[in-house]
């Protein structure tokens, strides 16, 4: 793709995590773009320097930019939404997270753009249910807090749209899992293990985990599926170029680690020492935290996506080696 006749792609989120990373990779492969998230975005976090955006245009005025300049779209790419798991005000998130993707989805469907969006592996909320992304089960998911309910009810609105023939001509939706990977520090709290390991250890020289409050699970020993943001990159580009013709599809490696792992990834990407000290969970979090995620990647692999998912020892340091690059000198704390 390329040159001046090619119709770019609209992808929202794109001062975001995963957002900005995807718009890099359009840069680096000579894809044009429109890049939607808030304009204030674009300037204020220094993890998007270097990134070239050809076009933005603020989220609040998408919707009129749409409108009135009638672009000639080669797909979506719905990144943009509020991503805190801790977020409580269920009408910011319905706004947010439901109602705005539903007019970019009825956008694409009337207008015949491939549609490619974000959903998350929240929606499967204690796992009870497993982790299968067998479209049967969407309605009997669970989510453990707002967030998760609010990809839920998107995920199961375009579920209904597909049956009443309201699509875009393709379609797919990614449950993603922990992803973690460079340009994430605007998450603050919400930011990966890594990133929060990787700070502790320059500045203090250990990491402090969650305990763990369930039977059975050590300290530390709490999993997820974590995924490297390059790999869910490659996905979106995949799911744009094969492309998928529709479906809602897990998106980690499909093998769980435990935290414990990932820290101890850190320190030896460091070339530190290992301390790791437990703390207790807030009581707040207690009940909405999961212990376990694994995604089950079979319905993707018969998709035909066959690329090898990145290690999390791998992973973990192209990550701090990037890191490195822009951090300052670290600062200890006097003996």
């Amino acid at each position: 793709m390329g040159g001046p006749s090619v119709a770019p792609l609209l992808v929202t989120g794109a001062a975001g995590f995963i957002g900005a990373r995807f718009a890099a990779s359009c840069v680096e492969r000579g894809i044009p773009f429109v890049a939607v998230d808030r304009a204030s975005h674009f300037r204020e976090r220094p993890e998007h320097a270097g990134i070239v955006y050809p076009k933005i245009v603020d989220r609040d005025e998408l919707f009129e930019w749409l409108r009135e300049e009638r672009p000639r779209l080669a797909g979506i790419v719905h990144l943009g939404a509020c991503t805190d798991t801790t977020q409580l005000d269920e009408l910011y998130l319905e706004r947010t997270n439901v109602a705005y993707s539903k007019t970019l989805w009825r956008f694409a469907s009337e207008h015949a753009v491939p549609f490619v969006y974000a959903s998350s592996a929240a929606t499967y909320g204690d796992g009870a249910q497993g982790y299968d992304d067998d479209e049967a089960q969407t309605p009997k998911l669970r989510p453990l807090n707002p967030y998760g309910e609010s990809k839920q009810r998107f995920d199961l609105h375009v579920l209904a749209e597909e049956r009443r023939g309201a699509t875009p001509p393709a379609w797919a939706g990614f449950k993603f899992f922990n992803v973690y990977g460079f340009g994430e520090r605007h998450k603050t709290k919400m930011s990966s293990v890594v990133l929060q390991s990787f700070d502790q250890i320059r500045e203090n020289g250990f990491v402090r985990l969650f305990k763990s409050h369930r039977p059975g699970i050590a300290d530390g020993h709490q999993s997820r599926d974590f995924v490297y943001v390059a790999d869910v990159v490659a996905v979106l580009h995949f799911a744009l170029t094969h492309p998928l013709r529709r479906g809602i599809y897990n998106l980690g490696t499909g093998h769980a680690r435990t935290f414990l792992d990932l820290a101890r990834a850190t320190f030896a990407a460091l070339g530190e020492p290992e301390r790791i000290e437990f703390v207790d969970t807030p009581p707040g979090l207690r009940e909405r935290y999961q212990y376990f995620t694994e995604a089950r990647m079979e319905k993707l692999r018969a998709a035909g996506y066959a690329e090898p998912f990145t290690s999390l020892e791998q992973g973990v340091r192209d990550y701090v080696e990037r890191l490195q690059k822009d951090a300052p000198p670290p600062r200890r704390p006097a003996a």
